[in-house]
């Protein structure tokens, strides 16, 4: 029987405008589309970490070639929130509404302010770069929301004494750390980890920096000045090659430990030769470019993409394996996609490394920390080489 086409056009409309309804009660989705939100320092202090932007929207583009997942290409909105906290919340606050999931959150002090926000919005946030104690402290109906692959710091900071003291002889250990949540949670490690050392090592000085001091001479100074064999560094990309370039103006020449997020080697081109001999944190959720070759296989993909990642291979894959995340989620959750049948999809991630990158990634409906554990590498030559093998910690929550 043929229809009429009143008929015909009335089904079509009645279509359009469920479909249209169907996307109303799930921001951020329609059919052909779902849209994922990224806050992260573009200027300022922390600028060089918006190179993560860079790799996971590479990354979105390799799978929305292939024809993106259930049929929906992936799209980034991309806001600078200059490692500034209340820039990030105007930043969730101007996405609400337009994104299905934000990506990424940087920095503690940003978590710390936003963490309630994915609950009240009851919007999915994957893989946020800070102190995992920030999702810890949650009660469970808020932790919900949120999926942790980060290394703890204060897990990290007993690491790397460890490491210190038992494979490079320190002895007196002087600490320089951003003063907020993130280099305080290093430094709580570090503490524990010269306790648990019953007296092989003491903790000589603790020098602490603001993040809008430039001049760091005096800085250098007091560590010098500690007679530390040793300095663990707490900081971001820019006070790190400040306060290296500083210290051997001073004639300082300590062994230096950093934290994995200055694990980059761009970092050579603003402490020169200065940074050699570092030795960084590699975290366990991520890859080495030039080490790994799961990690260079990702880094020839994401460069094909977007040549701008070239010298920034280690922050590009790192927001990278963010999207990853992402998308094993989308998988999982299936062609009707809801906030609910993605928290669902990203429940059924077990035993998983996302393009044979880092350890193995788990989450559950109890577990949010997917993966917590780090490895020793070291600045050589304008690269870093790893130089042991993954040590995996408990899972925080």
């Amino acid at each position: 029987m043929k229809l009429p086409k009143v008929t015909i056009a009335l089904a079509i409309a009645y279509l359009v405008f469920l479909g249209t309804a169907m996307s109303a009660d799930t921001p951020g989705v329609t059919d052909t589309e779902v849209t994922v939100g990224w806050s992260c320092p573009l200027s300022g202090p922390g600028a060089l970490w918006g190179v993560t932007s860079l790799g996971a929207q590479a990354w979105a583009d390799h799978v929305n070639e292939k024809g993106g997942i259930h049929g929906r290409k992936i799209k980034m909105i991309v806001k600078d929130d200059a490692y500034v906290p209340s820039r990030a919340a105007a930043n969730l606050q101007e996405m609400k509404g337009q994104i299905f999931a934000l990506l990424a959150l940087f920095g503690t002090a940003a978590s710390n302010t936003n963490k309630d926000f994915f609950f009240e919005n009851k919007m999915p946030c994957v893989l946020p770069y800070g102190n995992v104690r920030v999702w810890e402290g949650l009660p469970k109906e808020k932790r919900h929301w949120a999926f942790v692959a980060y290394p703890d710091y204060e897990d990290e900071g007993e690491y790397l004494i460890n490491y210190a003291v038992k494979e490079l002889g320190t002895k007196k250990v002087a600490v320089f750390i951003q003063n907020d949540d993130y280099g305080k949670g290093g430094l709580a490690g570090v503490e524990k980890g010269l306790n648990a050392l019953a007296g092989k090592a003491e903790l000589a000085a603790v020098v602490p920096h603001e993040l809008a001091e430039t001049s760091l001479g005096s800085h250098a100074f007091k560590l010098k000045e500690s007679a530390a064999d040793t300095v663990v560094l707490y900081t971001n990309p820019k006070h790190a090659a400040l306060i290296s370039k500083e210290m051997v103006k001073a004639g300082y020449s300590p062994k230096r430990l950093g934290t994995f997020t200055l694990a980059d080697p761009i970092i050579y081109s603003i402490a020169g030769e200065t940074w050699e001999g570092t030795y960084v944190v590699l975290p366990a959720n991520s890859g080495l470019p030039g080490t790994d070759p799961e990690a260079n296989k990702v880094v020839d993909i994401l460069l094909s993409k977007n040549p701008k990642i070239k010298g920034k291979e280690y922050l590009g894959l790192f927001g990278a394996i963010n999207m990853m995340h992402f998308v094993k989620g989308l998988e999982n959750a299936g062609r009707d996609l809801t906030v609910d049948s993605f928290i669902k999809g990203m429940e059924q991630i077990k035993d998983w490394n996302p393009q044979g990158v880092g350890a193995p990634v788990t989450y559950s409906p109890d577990r949010r920390h997917g993966v917590n554990g780090c490895r020793i590498g070291q600045a050589q030559g304008g690269s870093v080489k790893a130089v042991t093998e993954y040590t995996i910690f408990k899972p925080r929550f």
